[in-house]
């Protein structure tokens, strides 16, 4: 990806407007990278420091500034996603992507936020939906950002080298070893309509503490992770199998009276949220196969719920 000329002193300043304007580009990229959104701000926002931090000449000098963003964004993140596997290897339990709301369901107007909206700065497609992101975290980094990088955003695998390091042959076997990964772990597409009535039959379920009814809306080998981070009580490992999983619901529902499920968008699909007291405990993304509740994705962690509460923090 050449972006710099020799020289850059007789050309006139590059247009604020389309150097602001990557902004959205940016987030959409880093998010879908690291898994999480404020992991991807800040590598948003370290990537504009380094842009500011140039001469005017130095900037002028750039053929194209957008490009030059997304290869300074997409190193950082191959960066962060390097020092992130030794982060998650000390991490209390189990690590799950922060969740992302609907367009109508963020809290854009909480004390102390920018107002703006995260629908605004990423697009939620089946590339940011739960079970994609988690097959994204069993890649290597430049697994990851190759993918990514060529399947999701369509640069060309000359550009994706020049952000990996690595040749355009090395970046096509990347991409390739990432594709059949995503593939070994698709499941059949199901309607939302229908994963959002599966899902009202699970909340319901679940109110009335009805362990039967439960059980026969989850597939048998059934999967539910917990992330608390050491921060809140999450069950440090997969709990596996429909029974067990049911019997888990059911003690959280008892231990928690005054816990109120709602219906949510969940990083585009039906999902469901609970609350406790006026404030979001938990946001849960659900995964549908055959017709039965397959996985189910809890993220507790109060760092990665500001999308979802009032004021920023559950």
């Amino acid at each position: 990806m050449s972006t710099t000329t020799e020289a850059g002193h007789d050309r006139p300043e590059p247009d604020l407007s389309v150097i602001v304007g990557e902004r959205r580009h940016l987030t959409n990229l880093a998010y879908r990278l690291l898994g999480s959104l404020a992991e991807a701000e800040d590598a948003v926002q370290e990537t504009y420091a380094r842009w500011y931090a140039m001469s005017g000449p130095q900037q002028r000098a750039i053929d194209s500034p957008g490009a030059w963003l997304t290869t300074v964004a997409g190193r950082i993140c191959l960066d962060q996603l390097g020092s992130a596997r030794a982060r998650r290897e000390r991490y209390v339990g189990e690590w799950v992507p922060e969740p992302l709301p609907d367009r109508t369901e963020w809290f854009s107007g909480r004390e102390g936020g920018d107002g703006a909206d995260p629908a605004d700065r990423i697009t939620l497609d089946e590339s940011v939906n739960m079970a994609f992101l988690v097959v994204l975290e069993s890649m290597t980094p430049a697994e990851r950002v190759a993918f990514i990088l060529h399947d999701v955003f369509r640069y060309p695998f000359g550009e994706v080298a020049e952000i990996v390091g690595r040749t355009p042959a090395a970046c096509r076997q990347l991409a390739s070893s990432a594709r059949r990964r995503v593939a070994d772990a698709r499941v059949p597409a199901v309607p939302v309509a229908g994963q959002a009535g599966l899902v009202r039959h699970f909340k319901e379920a679940w109110e009335a503490r009805d362990i039967r009814a439960l059980v026969g809306l989850l597939a048998p080998d059934a999967t539910m992770t917990a992330d608390g981070g050491g921060l809140v009580g999450a069950a440090l490992r997969p709990v596996e199998g429909s029974e067990r999983i049911a019997q888990y619901l059911i003690t959280i529902a008892d231990r928690a009276p005054g816990l109120t499920l709602l219906e949510r968008t969940v990083n585009g699909l039906p999902g469901l949220v609970a609350q406790h007291s006026g404030s979001t405990v938990t946001v849960a993304a659900i995964g549908i196969a055959d017709g039965r509740v397959a996985r189910i994705w809890a993220v507790r962690n109060p760092e990665k719920l500001g999308a979802w509460t009032v004021d920023g923090a559950s």
